[in-house]
């Protein structure tokens, strides 16, 4: 790697941090000494690049800074055209419109266009299943985790039993055939984990999440490694 596109890796790891990196971290990722790091960092910071912070603390890129033209290696793009796609085929709705246009706009803002081989990449995530109407729970229940409004569900249990909850979604798990909302529970003051086609209804409360959703995920994230790996 010469070092124009070491200068280049650099900022993709720090744009891929919300929090300073520190130089060692830097320095081992991209295979080059601490103090080749560190004059790399002056070297951006001189070309106008918007990096904060210190030797011993860490770097960090202020927030809102863009680094056009976009530029992706052949092995990116195929990456976010195969993961794109397969948004695309998912019943929500607006998610697979977002994905289609997002593709679009990549091809578009890069310096050559893409869209011949965005079209052609050779990579399709293939359907095992028969396509599904689409859900519109997906979307409401993603308005539910960004604005971490609680939401109310009447669920119906693998027998039948229905119950009215108000849970605190945390994540949605997107298999082939099924969504799976993992959330937190006010009725059992626990996780539990909601298959989409068992939720009858749905509406967004005016209440708000009895924590931040960062510090549930992490709770969650916790809970499902200790009950599957035993951590």
């Amino acid at each position: 790697m010469d070092k124009t596109e070491r200068l280049f890796a650099i900022m993709d790891a720090l744009r891929r941090h919300r929090l300073p990196v520190t130089a060692a971290q830097l320095a081992h990722d991209q295979g080059v000494s601490v103090r080749t790091l560190y004059r790399d960092i002056q070297t951006l910071i001189g070309l106008g690049a918007p990096i904060e912070g210190e030797a011993g603390v860490g770097y960090m890129l202020r927030p809102g800074f863009f680094l056009p033209p976009l530029m992706f290696s052949s092995d990116e793009l195929e990456a976010l055209v195969l993961g794109a796609r397969w948004v695309e085929a998912q019943p929500d709705v607006e998610l697979s419109a977002a994905a289609r246009n997002a593709l679009a706009k990549i091809a578009t803002a890069s310096p050559e266009d893409l869209r011949d081989r965005i079209s052609d990449t050779g990579l399709w995530p293939v359907r095992v299943t028969a396509v599904r109407a689409p859900l519109p729970l997906l979307a409401l229940v993603r308005k539910s985790m960004r604005a971490e409004r609680a939401l109310l569900i009447e669920y119906e249990d693998e027998k039948g039993n229905a119950s009215a909850r108000e849970i605190w979604p945390v994540q949605i798990a997107f298999y082939e055939n099924k969504q799976i909302i993992a959330a937190w529970c006010t009725l059992r003051n626990a996780f539990r984990h909601f298959r989409t086609e068992r939720i009858v209804d749905a509406q967004l409360a005016e209440t708000r999440y009895g924590r931040r959703r960062v510090a549930l995920a992490d709770a969650w994230h916790a809970a499902w490694d200790g009950e599957h790996w035993g951590r």
